[in-house]
């Protein structure tokens, strides 16, 4: 990509408030139409949003967009959707033991609850807190205890496919865990053995960082410093023996191309744990046999390499990118990265959510970093000035989403390919809404010199 200009957030403050009031009017006419036996709104066909009965991993975005909204909105009829939603339909997310989602489903919704309580956003109530933090507690317990062991004292929690599975998706749902630890929570196995949701955290990091990311080292034929940074969907490993067997995808073009979704997951689940272990105290380090150091310093290559590669080959040049960098007709494209992403191409769409998640990882990046950081500060910047504009900001009343241009599987044609297209286009899914509101929301506390993590308030 090319950052042809310096940017402010104090610049983009504008353009977030038309996002916010965008949003918090679809989010009121989804809420109102929505039934639960519908399922959880996934991605939008023709404008709008329809279920898909694969897991409920976007409930929580669902009812955290009304949250979001009701931070900068204040907007009491929002507060309410979120507020009821998750006291009426996300308690079965705390005690999901068949996902890896638990980061997605339940920060987004307890967690956010919890930090405008914090904020005195909205009234400090000590039952209703104790509330959101048991759920969280419970969460990041349940979340570690699925849990695949490996030599060595490695291993890693698995994905939804199996006790195999490594995905880096879960580098941004880990961060649960990090609440929980936080919280004073721990897991407790056999025997009542006490388990470090930390020593969790950690150790997934590390194993993802080793086997999800690609350093230039020589791991295999293509791991090449021609491409360091980029990362592979899912890892797998024979659970017996804890193996590693190969590099493979669910949902990218194949084992050996970026998914770029995949991608902008590392770029900000390795920022954001790079933040949080800043706060932590040496002594939650020392008592499970590890060096805040050395933590901080995985994640830091990890951060940077998937960074460096999202600018220099992940995207086009105004910093959209494309679902998967790899995929069979980018070459029909030509110079993709030299030019602006057309997400109206014959060939290979984008995917705006890509872009939104990576977006906020940039920028939390570039912060951590400082002055060393800047240029990933100001990447971040210029991706979201690009989405908050049209064409990927949804500005129809007739369209329920609100970041438009967002992939969900192409593989399995689970895409809306609208009548006289060759692709799908224009269409939006619930956690590329969810993810342009937090990044919304990141930018509208650094234009006024704050800031917002998942895991403490303001």
């Amino acid at each position: 990509m090319k950052v042809e200009r310096q940017r402010t957030p104090q610049e983009l403050a504008p353009a977030i408030t038309r996002l916010f009031e965008l949003a918090s009017e679809k989010t009121k006419r989804i809420a109102a139409r929505w039934k639960v036996n519908m399922g959880a709104p996934v991605v939008t066909r023709a404008g709008e949003y329809a279920g898909r009965n694969w897991t409920q991993w976007t409930q929580g975005f669902a009812y955290g967009n009304a949250i979001l909204c009701y931070d900068i909105t204040r907007d009491a009829k929002l507060l309410q959707i979120g507020r009821e939603n998750t006291l009426q339909h996300m308690a079965e997310h705390i005690t999901h033991i068949g996902v890896h989602d638990h980061g997605f489903n339940n920060l987004s919704t307890y967690g956010q609850l919890r930090r405008l309580m914090q904020e005195g956003i909205i009234p400090h109530n000590e039952w209703e807190m104790n509330f959101y933090e048991l759920a969280l507690k419970n969460s990041g317990a349940v979340q570690a205890a699925r849990w695949t062991d490996l030599p060595e004292g490695a291993g890693f929690i698995h994905s939804f496919n199996g006790a195999h599975s490594l995905f880096i998706d879960t580098m941004r749902t880990i961060r649960i865990c990090g609440v929980a630890h936080a919280l004073g929570h721990t897991l407790l196995g056999e025997q009542d053995r006490s388990i470090s949701l930390l020593e969790r955290l950690l150790t997934h990091a590390k194993t993802s960082s080793r086997f999800n990311i690609y350093y230039g080292e020589g791991r295999d034929s293509y791991d090449t410093p021609e491409l360091r940074g980029r990362t592979v969907h899912e890892a797998v490993f024979n659970p017996k023996s804890g193996t590693f067997r190969c590099p493979s995808t669910q949902q990218g073009y194949s084992a050996f191309t970026t998914w770029t979704r995949g991608l902008a997951w590392a770029v900000l689940g390795y920022a954001e744990e790079l933040e949080f272990l800043a706060t932590l105290p040496e002594s939650d380090f020392v008592a499970i046999g590890e060096n805040k150091a050395d933590a901080r310093a995985i994640m830091e290559k990890a951060a940077r390499a998937t960074c460096d590669f999202y600018i220099q080959q992940g995207t086009a040049s105004d910093g959209i990118c494309y679902w998967d960098t790899g995929a069979a007709q980018m070459y029909k494209l030509g110079d993709w990265m030299g030019r602006p992403a057309d997400p109206f191409n014959d060939y290979e769409p984008v995917d705006s959510s890509a872009s939104a998640i990576a977006a906020q990882g940039l920028l939390r990046l570039g912060r951590v970093l400082g002055k060393e950081g800047e240029a990933y500060f100001q990447a971040g910047l210029a991706v979201a000035d690009t989405l908050l504009q049209e064409p990927y900001l949804s500005t129809s009343a007739a369209h329920e989403g609100i970041l438009l241009h967002s992939i969900y599987h192409r593989p399995n044609g689970w895409d809306y390919t609208p009548p006289g297209a060759k692709i799908p286009q224009g269409e939006s899914s619930m956690w590329g809404d969810y993810h342009m509101l937090e990044l919304g929301l990141l930018l509208h506390r650094l234009a006024q010199d704050k800031y917002y993590t998942f895991f403490d308030a303001e």
